[in-house]
């Protein structure tokens, strides 16, 4: 089942000429409801004439409507955040471009339902509250001057700030909770014990609304009244932020052959077989279509963390809707612990640099573009792949390059602070910070781009080879001239930059990289700055420098002696 609520809205104007309250609630159902949840928000618009009006209204419409339109892997105080962000310019551009809006802002108090768990986002002096075992309790604070002279007069509001500074909360949802977003013409009116007397003579979410905002302007309130009440019904059975949870159930299939058969698909091929996963290609025998299944090695039945792993692996990949990935094909009828992606004819370019392929440096350049197109999508989700490599990119018959494995990628905005991170990558790929912290950065896959693109040229890496067990030590990286001389210095210069041992030296984005390879030799980059001996080697410096020394020494006392 999945989650259900009921809700009711009251927003009357009192004595005022206009109602500059604004309120709005989106309850979303299938995929929305399940990745984004359900959205209820209220807004007190302030400043003269249309502006307070004009401010709430946009606010809680663009937002209800943008929320949804963020990435489905983005956290939801990011999503929320980045929304608000764009708005409050919009609120502050329009104040600034007509006369009548001047000093348009609003208070925004936002309230996120999904799966199990709730999430508040706030700012201004509208407020949340929560009905959690028959106590009222207030969840936001009011940004307002706690000074004699400043009284309800707000510290922070959409519109008042180039910087938006929300409070977010967040906690697990119980069944029978009852959420209230007001306006202050209803909580400054109505103290808290009589709000949640009227909550609990009124059963009805509605009811319970209209009876607030009408109690608070017959007890002589001045103000707009707004409130939204939001019941909580039905929870689903497990986190519904995972759409495969109830997978974890699943057995995992037994080890396949090709001719073996399995909820309706063939095995024709055995694409991999490592220590902990498999793929296989199969064909759909209904359609016809070539696909492959990956998933765990039965002897990894008894590990719930793999299987764990495995899913959230398909949930990113589902999320990653882009030419340069593989695509999850949606299977809701199977009997075991897998998922399907689409099948594209062609090799790695590890496999194609194994068979003896020459790349070209035009074909090596229109290749590194196209895998940071894939590295820039995956940015934008706020996932990090962690182990880019000519092993995990896919050369299609199609021309089309893809980017394999996100067994071992990262959400960042998923992570929680105390989150365990295990190192992950390939050794030589992975860039020099990483033997020091295993805490994953965007970057460290641009680094590994800059070490697939040196590799497909030179068949070397900048570092050297690096195995497992050792502990690097990094020096200056070999200029890929050195193994092929025909590689034009604007290309050599970019490798360079993307390996530097510093992290500070190498591209902050994909963007940055792909528009530096795209110049080419139109718009080179400058050589990078080759450190002194003393910082890139300094045993070899002080013995050259004893060495030095030991000369000089030597010739003075050849003088003193003649």
């Amino acid at each position: 089942m999945p989650l259900r609520v009921d809700v009711g809205y009251a927003s009357l104007t009192g004595p005022r000429q206009r109602n500059e309250d604004y309120c709005g609630i989106a309850t979303p159902d299938g995929h929305d409801l399940e990745n984004k949840g359900i959205i209820a928000a209220v807004a007190d618009g302030i400043g003269g004439h249309k502006g307070g009006r004009e401010a709430a209204e946009y606010t809680v419409r663009g937002l209800l409507s943008d929320y949804f339109a963020t990435p489905d892997t983005w956290a939801v105080p990011r999503a929320i955040e980045t929304v608000a962000t764009a708005l409050n310019r919009w609120v502050i551009a329009e104040g600034g471009r007509n006369a009548e809006l001047s000093g348009m802002a609003t208070t925004l108090s936002v309230l996120v339902l999904r799966g199990r768990r709730f999430h508040t986002a706030h700012i201004g002096d509208s407020r949340i509250y929560r009905v959690h075992e028959g106590r009222l309790q207030q969840t936001t604070v009011d940004h307002i001057w706690e000074h004699p002279e400043l009284n309800n007069v707000l510290s922070r509001a959409i519109g008042l700030d180039p910087r938006v500074l929300l409070d977010f909360a967040e906690g697990e949802l119980a069944l029978g909770d009852r959420f209230l977003l007001v306006s202050d013409g209803v909580w400054g009116v109505l103290p808290d014990a009589l709000m949640a007397e009227v909550l609990l003579d009124h059963p009805e979410p509605q009811g319970a609304a209209a009876a607030l905002t009408s109690l608070a302007l017959a007890q002589g309130g001045q103000d707009n009244a707004t409130a939204v009440v939001v019941d909580v019904l039905a929870l689903p059975p497990e986190n519904l932020r995972d759409s495969m949870a109830g997978a974890a159930s699943l057995p995992l299939p037994r080890r396949l052959k090709v001719g073996h058969e399995l909820d309706g698909m063939a095995v024709e091929e055995i694409l991999h077989d490592a220590r902990e996963t498999l793929l296989y290609r199969v064909r759909n025998l209904r359609n016809g279509q070539q696909l492959v299944l990956k998933t765990l090695q039965p002897a990894m039945a008894g590990d719930p963390g793999a299987m764990a792993a495995l899913l959230m692996e398909e949930w990113r990949a589902r999320r990653v809707v882009s030419p340069f990935f593989p695509q999850v094909v949606p299977n809701e009828q199977r009997s075991c612990l897998y998922y399907l992606m689409t099948w594209h004819a062609g090799a790695t370019l590890q496999a194609r640099l194994d068979a003896g392929q020459h790349f070209p440096v035009g074909e090596t350049v229109r290749l590194g573009v196209s895998l940071l197109k894939a590295i820039a999508a995956l940015h934008r989700l706020d996932i990090v792949h962690r182990d880019v490599k000519a092993d995990n990119i896919h050369l299609g018959q199609d021309g089309m390059l893809r980017l394999l494995d996100l067994g071992v990628a990262l959400s960042l905005a998923e992570r929680k602070a105390n989150d365990p991170i295990g190192r992950a990558g390939t050794p030589s790929y992975m860039a020099p910070d990483l033997f020091a912290s295993p805490e994953p950065q965007p970057g460290h896959d641009l680094y590994a781009v800059g070490v697939t693109l040196y590799h497909l040229l030179t068949r070397k890496y900048p570092y050297g080879e690096i195995e497992p067990f050792q502990t690097p030590k990094f020096a200056e990286p070999i200029r890929p001239t050195r193994w092929r001389p025909e590689i034009p210095g604007w290309l050599e210069n970019i490798l360079l930059k993307a390996v530097a041992r510093d992290a500070k030296d190498r591209f902050e984005t994909a963007e940055e990289f792909m528009l530096a390879l795209e110049r080419g030799a139109q718009r080179p980059i400058a050589a990078p700055s080759r450190q002194p001996l003393a910082q890139r080697n300094p045993l070899q410096f002080w013995k050259g420098l004893a060495a030095v020394s030991m000369a000089i020494n030597l010739i003075l006392l050849l003088k003193l002696l003649g």
